[in-house]
């Protein structure tokens, strides 16, 4: 790393000590490191990241359908409706298209890796959006366990189900344990998990065969564990994510990187899509912020995160030794 002068050292030294206190303006300001240096606003080292990572929730299933089948069948098995067959083909031209149509000189230079949680409503809806992407434009498929719905437990009665799903808004969807089953708080830890390999594995160029081409990561999901999935990767705290609100069946959201090497929901959703998802108006901002700038100076940060009002207020004095 080529320092250029003194006071660069200096605001490098800064922003080090900063980070040890929030990974959160570590991860925001990132960006400010980068210029000083490489003496440039955009990023060097990003030519190797996914230009997108598409969240897709999975098809209309039995059970969104008839809620009885919970009582019957086990929840890893319950299968697509013939609407939600439909929902997942359609979704598949939707994503090929999005892929192909934002520079046509050079549609064909992309390639897709898919991701699959277990369940066979998630791996039926990966077969039929396949229908849309050949063989030569994959890079590969993985079924990923740590993404799969959140536990209910076994075999549960309609009315059981309804008394869960009442209970889990009142007291909180991340903390709340299912009978029998997990809390939002476990399915977090697992996606996190998930969500350091995958950060790794862009690091390391798994994703990388052409730095020229366009790699989609496209993971296949539920509900809960796509609202953790964001949680997790923009940071969101406990109350902004229990604020969220899921997508429809086949519904996807499109992560996509900047020039300054950060992935934002704006490039490719507006405001109401954004409010509707359950974003509040700062979430929104902050989105917009990380697709088209401007860099935000890292003590206006500061005001950003939780617990900043309690410590005390910067003055001449601070550093008066006691």
């Amino acid at each position: 790393m080529i320092i250029q002068n003194n006071t660069n050292k200096q605001y490098i030294e800064f922003i080090t000590r900063l980070c040890t206190y929030s990974p959160c303006i570590c991860s925001n300001i990132m960006s400010l490191g980068k210029m000083l240096t490489n003496g440039t606003t955009h990023t060097t080292t990003s030519n190797h990241f996914p230009k997108r990572i598409i969240l897709v929730r999975h098809g209309e299933c039995l059970a969104n359908a008839d809620i009885n089948l919970y009582g019957t069948t086990p929840n890893h098995k319950i299968e697509l409706t013939q609407k939600g067959i439909e929902q997942a083909k359609q979704t598949g031209s939707l994503i090929k298209k999005l892929i192909t149509s934002e520079n046509a000189v050079e549609s064909n230079n992309w390639k897709v890796f898919f991701y699959v949680s277990p369940a066979e409503r998630t791996r039926r809806t990966l077969r039929e959006m396949g229908q849309s992407f050949p063989k030569r434009k994959l890079m590969g498929v993985k079924e990923e366990y740590r993404l799969r719905e959140l536990s209910f437990g076994n075999y549960h009665d309609p009315a059981s189900i309804a008394k869960v799903k009442e209970e889990r808004v009142k007291y909180g969807r991340f903390y709340y344990r299912v009978p029998g089953g997990e809390t939002g708080a476990e399915v977090y830890d697992r996606i996190s998990s998930f969500v350091e390999c995958l950060r790794r594995d862009i690091e390391m160029k798994k994703f990388c065969d052409d730095t020229s081409q366009d790699t989609n990561i496209i993971i296949v999901t539920h509900g809960l564990s796509s609202r953790i999935f964001l949680m997790k990767w923009f940071e969101w705290t406990i109350e902004q994510f229990e604020d969220l609100n899921r997508m429809k069946t086949c519904e996807f959201q499109v992560l996509q990187l900047g020039q300054r090497g950060e992935y934002s929901l704006a490039f490719h959703h507006n405001d109401k899509k954004l409010r509707e998802w359950g974003l509040s108006l700062d979430m929104i901002e902050d989105q917009k912020r990380r697709a088209y700038g401007p860099i935000v100076n890292s003590l206006e940060l500061c005001d950003l995160y939780p617990y900043m009002d309690c410590f005390a207020e910067d003055s001449d004095e601070e550093n008066t030794i006691i």
